[in-house]
């Protein structure tokens, strides 16, 4: 009998609670030294990790601008807060990549700016609405959407130019249907749908260079 079964006053060959305690022990330091060399880095060791403001340049609306922005700052944050000027046409509104109405195209494709990142877009090209024309000089889909009354809060407006814009920039002669698959990822809650799709098709007529009655310009 072991003097750790005398003063316990246990049998002989049961485990004793000292035992128990020195195999628990070992059995902690163990899992303790493996869990530490199986544990990632923290941010501070990973290699390749962004942290604080960097500088950057991007290519929007044609001109080349240098930005301060933070990994984590997505475009939508940028365009409406970071350059100069503020390109507030680009609008927040879900901010979950639902509605559309941040919709920009991304090298003439409509993204949400609110689902990019800012520093993911180094190198690429970034139209918002204050890209396609000015008040003075429309795009046509911006003179068609006006002519068709197509808004009503406004809200959403911007996005769905932007999508109109990619669709029709793709095909001018997009018929409705096609139309109406290009902008199935905008949403107006006010219902303006079929004054939209109407801008859309006279747009899409003017930039195939015919008139409402289809004649030659």
């Amino acid at each position: 009998m072991h003097n750790d079964d005398l003063e316990t006053g246990a049998k002989p060959g049961a485990l004793s609670r000292r035992a128990f305690l020195k195999g628990a022990g070992g059995v902690a330091a163990a899992s303790g030294a493996l869990a530490a060399t199986t544990e990632s880095p923290g941010p501070q060791q990973a290699a390749g990790v962004l942290q604080g403001e960097m500088e950057i340049e991007f290519h929007i609306n044609g001109e080349l601008q240098k930005v301060r922005v933070e990994p984590r700052t997505t475009l939508l944050s940028m365009l409406r807060h970071k350059t100069e000027p503020a390109l507030t046409g680009t609008k927040e509104v879900c901010d979950r990549g639902n509605c559309g109405a941040c919709t920009v195209l991304i090298d003439d494709k409509p993204q949400y700016a609110c689902m990019l990142l800012a520093v993911d877009l180094i190198g690429k090209q970034i139209r918002t609405v204050e890209g396609l024309g000015t008040p003075e000089a429309m795009s046509p889909v911006q003179e068609a959407f006006c002519a068709h009354d197509a808004s009503m809060c406004g809200f959403c407006t911007p996005g769905f130019v932007m999508a109109t814009t990619a669709v029709l920039e793709n095909n001018p002669a997009a018929d409705g249907d096609e139309i109406r698959r290009g902008l199935s990822g905008n949403l107006c809650r006010c219902g303006t749908y079929p004054h939209i799709f109407s801008a859309a098709e006279d747009a899409g007529r003017q930039m195939a260079g015919q008139t409402k009655g289809g004649e030659r310009k």
